[in-house]
């Protein structure tokens, strides 16, 4: 049983983003959330009291990934390791927080590390796109590293292991965006279309290429950008894709793609950033 409360809390996602280095967004995100078939999951929508923006989980009441109409964002994905812990706090509930407080990343960063030990291992990105600032936290930092990095302009891409790994399917999802930016100049870009043509990547890597964390089996699995896969807790693998773009007026445009029901879904949401600078 402990084996399969380790498996099953070892939701994975990925993500490749933008920062302060293109002159139509200073933030631009594409990430795809991976997770068992049978969790449920709300779609993305307005959360109670309209100033909350993403998708929920139905199981823990946590996010992934969500912005507010104050121009803060947060988005999350689970470190890989081999133990966890089935008590410990839930780490959805880091960007709810964030997003719910008035604190700034570098502020709400420095809280986190107090409690780092109550979580599984995380990867949280906290951002203010009105004060342009934004951090990476990790309560699993490399030797010597600290908890707290404030994230430099540029390309940076969020997998399952520290801030741009050198894992092969994060190197293959920043080099073919930094091929598409390179495609379009500093032109407006197409985020469904990059969505699609991006985050469905299913190329998986040679066993000698693994971060040999897991069983050979599973780690093949999830070495590519799109995951789909059987295991024996039921189906797992891309529940949702999410394109979240912020140009320099204040406006957000975030997209889903979502499966329900074995269908796939989407939709778009507009809204305008209050304050931007």
């Amino acid at each position: 049983m402990m084996l399969n409360n380790q498996i099953k809390t070892q939701s994975m996602c990925i993500a490749v983003f933008m920062w302060q280095s293109h002159p139509c967004y200073p933030f631009l995100l594409l990430l795809n959330r991976d997770e068992y078939h049978t969790r449920p999951t709300e779609a993305l929508g307005w959360w109670e009291g309209g100033e909350i923006l993403g998708g929920r989980d139905g199981l823990a009441g946590g996010t992934w990934l969500a912005c507010s109409k104050d121009g803060k964002l947060a988005f999350l994905t689970n470190f890989r390791e081999v133990r966890s812990t089935p008590q410990a706090k839930t780490r959805g509930d880091l960007p709810a927080h964030f997003l719910q407080s008035k604190k700034s990343p570098m502020e709400f960063a420095e809280e986190i590390t107090k409690v780092a030990d109550q979580y599984n291992g995380f990867n949280l990105i906290l951002t203010d796109v009105c004060s342009k600032t934004m951090v990476y936290v990790t309560n699993r930092p490399k030797d010597g590293d600290s908890f707290i990095t404030e994230v430099s302009t540029g390309v940076h891409v969020l997998t399952n292991a520290n801030l741009d790994p050198a894992w092969p399917k994060a190197q293959r999802l920043g080099n073919s965006f930094n091929e598409l930016l390179n495609n379009y100049g500093e032109s407006e870009l197409p985020m469904k279309e990059m969505a699609a043509k991006l985050m469905t990547n299913t190329i998986k890597d040679d066993e000698s290429l693994l971060p040999h964390i897991y069983p050979f089996e599973r780690e093949y699995h999830l070495s590519s950008i799109f995951v789909d896969m059987d295991s024996p807790l039921g189906r797992y693998g891309t529940r949702s894709t999410s394109a979240v773009s912020v140009k320099p007026s204040g406006e957000v445009c975030f997209y889903e793609r979502r499966l329900e029901n074995d269908l796939w879904k989407e939709q778009t949401i507009t809204f305008q950033v209050v304050n931007m600078k």
